[in-house]
């Protein structure tokens, strides 16, 4: 019995001194993911109406004809997958000359569907938008898709997505 008594206990040292031993490497150094959770970053909130607002800055700046103020809505970071050219444009240089194009016959968007998704320090609004031309008077249907990004100071468009809509009416 004596015997059993002393198995048990040694089994408990050992088990004791593996749950101490594991605790200890716990409470070491500060894994990558504590050391997130120590420095949270803070949300920007934004609502719906405010999200649908970034749209009709970027379209306002469209009015002004100046590519320049156009890219100014984008951040350094960002991808535009334009509608009427196949190249991706990632730089600011590269999105002014796509917008030097763009703006030559004077478009202005109108929503006509759309879905707002916000969390933190982002914004997502896709749906479906038409364009209508001021000096053609044509008008062209798309879908898009924007996300915005809080960068600190102001919400930027970080990705913009727009194509032709694929069926004919």
């Amino acid at each position: 019995m004596r015997k059993v008594l002393e198995n048990q206990n040694m089994r408990m040292l050992s088990l004791l001194f593996v749950a101490t031993a594991l605790a200890g490497c716990a409470s070491g150094p500060p894994s990558q993911a504590r050391q997130q959770e120590a420095h949270t970053e803070s949300c920007k909130p934004i609502s719906e109406a405010e999200v649908a607002a970034l749209f009709d800055r970027w379209n306002q700046s469209l009015q002004t004809g100046d590519p320049h103020q156009v890219v100014a809505n984008y951040a350094e970071r960002s991808i535009l997958l334009p509608t009427v050219s196949n190249k991706p444009r990632l730089t600011p240089s590269e999105k002014e000359d796509y917008f030097r194009y763009f703006l030559k016959d004077r478009p202005s968007g109108k929503i006509d569907q759309r879905m707002i998704e916000t969390g933190c320090n982002t914004a997502l609004d896709a749906g479906l938008y038409t364009f209508t031309f001021g000096k053609t008077g044509e008008t062209v249907s798309g879908r898009y898709s924007y996300t915005y990004r809080w960068d600190g100071h102001e919400w930027l468009i970080t990705s913009h997505h727009s194509s032709a809509m694929p069926e004919k009416n």
